[in-house]
């Protein structure tokens, strides 16, 4: 069976070829003396030489909408960052400050009774402000990944975005080496308790589930194209998206986020982070992401979301397959429904159902090129 691809826009560079004359060449030894020669030539190299670095900076400008390096994305975020925060508490991105005295009131000195989980960059517990309201405390760890780029880059981020599938940041701390972010409490923590517990899974049942689904994919397309700022997730999973007290999903941890300009579809970085399982191809094995980076990871997760499996944790010994085969080898088989979990099957809409695998398995297609935009996948949802 072939998959129903979505449709898509191309992106084309465009490439500028360079004719250079060789004048040096051509300059007749018999008529000039050794020293113009000499001159001449020399004069001739740092002509050629300046008009080769003009050529190399205007084709750099012409093909800056396809290919961005990290360091100038990284250049872009960070210089937005150290805009917006300034390096000290007054800042202009609308996100109270909370002193190191009330974050230990609210959390009673980080008490473990109070824990709610341990994040990638460090613990979150639950805390109480003064009027009773609840919130969520990330405490970044001492030996997390996350450094003080990335913590600006999360308050920043956060402070700027405003959409119902995205967490909401109430209030950041900064006392030495401690770094705290204070967010909505969301009762029913990540996505990820729910769908791989054997007990747990059955209150998402597959009206819940595509609501999730269309949730993200909406929360997504915000964050590549309808923001104030482009943002790249760069760590989309279950585990990342959070459940409000109706179930309503929200997308977390813009740690690892990047901004991109409007003209860079891809970019290029030596540090590959994230998580494995959810990784596109292009970026685990070159470093390279774009925003069919987080396509391929939202696949992931509709995968996960339907069949109520890890993609790292499944396999078939029997046919040497992960959760992607898998899929794929019950899609060629017109037997598509198979992946559904079966604790839902009974009540389900079969061709929502069929819709969600088909979006499910374009958004994990090897090459980039041929993955749709978020846009396509709320369109066809």
């Amino acid at each position: 069976m072939d998959l129903q691809q979505l449709p898509e826009n191309d992106v084309r560079g465009r490439t500028i070829y360079v004719r250079l004359a060789a004048s040096a060449s051509q300059i007749s030894s018999n008529k000039k003396n050794k020293g113009v020669v000499i001159g001449a030539v020399v004069g001739s190299v740092a002509v050629v030489t300046v008009f080769l670095a003009i050529v190399k900076v205007t084709i750099r400008r012409r093909q800056g909408h396809i290919l961005g390096t990290a360091n100038a994305v990284e250049r872009l975020s960070v210089a937005y960052l150290e805009l917006e925060l300034g390096g000290d508490n007054n800042n202009d991105t609308g996100v109270p400050f909370y002193s190191w005295k009330s974050i230990l009131a609210s959390t009673e000195n980080f008490s473990d009774v109070h824990k709610l989980g341990q994040g990638g960059f460090g613990p979150v517990y639950k805390g109480l402000l003064p009027g009773g309201k609840e919130v969520a405390v990330k405490r970044l760890s001492s030996f997390s990944v996350q450094g003080s780029n990335e913590f600006q880059n999360e308050v920043v981020l956060i402070a700027k975005l405003q959409h119902r599938n995205l967490v909401r940041l109430l209030g950041y701390c900064i006392e030495g080496n401690e770094k705290i972010l204070l967010y909505e409490y969301m009762p029913y923590k990540s996505l990820d308790v729910f769908i791989f517990d054997k007990t747990l899974c059955i209150l998402l049942n597959w009206r819940k589930r595509f609501e999730i689904i269309l949730g993200i994919a909406r929360g997504i397309l915000y964050l590549h194209q309808d923001s104030r700022l482009r943002i790249i997730h760069r760590d989309l999973k279950t585990s990342n998206i959070l459940l409000d007290a109706e179930m309503n999903p929200r997308i977390s941890d813009f740690g690892l986020a990047r901004i991109v300009e409007d003209k860079v579809t891809e970019a290029s970085t030596n540090k590959v982070v994230g998580t494995y399982g959810y990784m596109s191809p292009e970026y685990a094995s070159h470093g390279l992401f774009s925003i069919k980076s987080d396509v391929f990871s939202f696949g992931i997760v509709v995968l996960e979301v339907i069949s109520g499996k890890r993609n790292t944790g499944f396999y078939r010994s029997a046919e040497a397959l992960n959760l992607l085969g898998y899929a794929w080898r019950l899609w060629s088989e017109n037997r598509a429904l198979d992946l559904l979990d079966p604790m839902i099957i009974e009540f389900c809409e079969k061709s929502e159902v069929f819709r969600c695998i088909n979006v499910g398995l374009l958004c994990v297609e090897e090459d980039p090129i041929d993955r749709p935009t978020m846009s396509n996948v709320v369109s066809q949802m």
